[in-house]
């Protein structure tokens, strides 16, 4: 099978918000990404940037276009398209990926084994595929550094909205041993990925569940201390009321996904339904709300 490559070329900055949004908005999102720099440039403020987004299903132009409008990206060029050859180049750009280091964490594909046994912190194997959640992009960065913030929260349970890789899941295990964790997902390849990386990671105690939202988890008025949902804006304002209800009376939740012009939206929908921010873990594009209740 034919892989398709789209090259991109902009600012820095540009195509860095570019590579979450083939990453964790467009759907079904790019195999692989990766964004270079030319090395032969004089300068970093000089350097000429591309990204390269792999695919073995051509994506949606409309819907890609419509992306690119909605969250400020519409200036681009357009993208080079090539047609490679049959070879497996989404292996190949997903070596690319480097060690990612956040707060307590350690996030590492296979091929960065042996550089990730050598840095402190709490280790998580995830291999960059099509579920969401390498931990190489803002949004799932800064939930992890959000986790570590609450490390001593130790919260009895955790519930994971929009799982995707099970990144977060993971490393709320590795923080919590003793935690009921589930994690839920719309798309079910996502959820049989997640328990797949649970298993990589030797956690074979993670419940995943294909859900729309919170699903059936909340029934009979079972409550969460924490509860973790990295999706986007919209769907995070429309789970509000039901996020609310599914808290602990003295719990936390950590949102992400939205872009930092969301996030006021974002906090009104759940100030109407009790809960304020009193952390954010800061991004100039991608921020991390932590919320708790008004009264608490």
């Amino acid at each position: 099978m034919s892989t398709l490559k789209l090259i991109w070329q902009g600012p820095q900055a540009d195509l860095e918000r570019l590579d979450v949004l083939l990453s964790e908005v467009l759907f079904p999102p790019s195999d692989a990404v990766t964004l270079l720099k030319d090395d032969s440039s004089a300068s970093d403020a000089d350097a000429a940037w591309s990204l390269h987004a792999y695919f073995t299903d051509r994506p949606d132009q409309q819907e890609l276009d419509s992306i690119l409008t909605d969250y400020g990206l519409g200036h681009l060029d357009a993208a080079t398209v090539e047609d490679l050859p049959d070879q497996d180049w989404v292996a190949h750009a997903l070596e690319g990926l480097g060690v990612v280091q956040s707060g307590l964490f350690v996030l590492y594909g296979s091929h960065d084994a042996a550089k990730a046994d050598a840095l402190p912190g709490l280790k998580v194997q995830i291999e960059a595929n099509r579920a969401f959640g390498t931990g190489h992009h803002p949004t799932t960065a800064g939930c992890l550094d959000a986790l570590s913030r609450l490390e001593k929260f130790n919260p009895e349970s955790v519930l994971d909205v929009g799982t995707g890789s099970g990144v977060l899941a993971i490393a709320a295990r590795r923080l919590w041993a003793d935690a009921g964790i589930i994690g839920t997902d719309i798309d079910a390849p996502s959820v049989t990925i997640a328990a797949e990386n649970a298993a990589t990671n030797g956690v074979d105690d993670i419940t995943f569940i294909e859900a729309d939202g919170l699903g059936s988890v909340t029934e009979n008025g079972r409550r969460f201390p924490l509860i973790l949902a990295n999706i986007l804006a919209e769907p995070l304002m429309m789970l509000a009321p039901q996020i609310a209800d599914a808290l602990a009376r003295d719990g936390r939740v950590v949102l992400a996904g939205l872009l930092d012009r969301q996030a006021e939206g974002v906090l009104d929908a759940y100030r109407q339904v009790g809960l304020v921010e009193y952390d954010r873990v800061s991004d100039a594009t991608w921020p991390v709300l932590l919320l708790r209740r008004d009264d608490a």
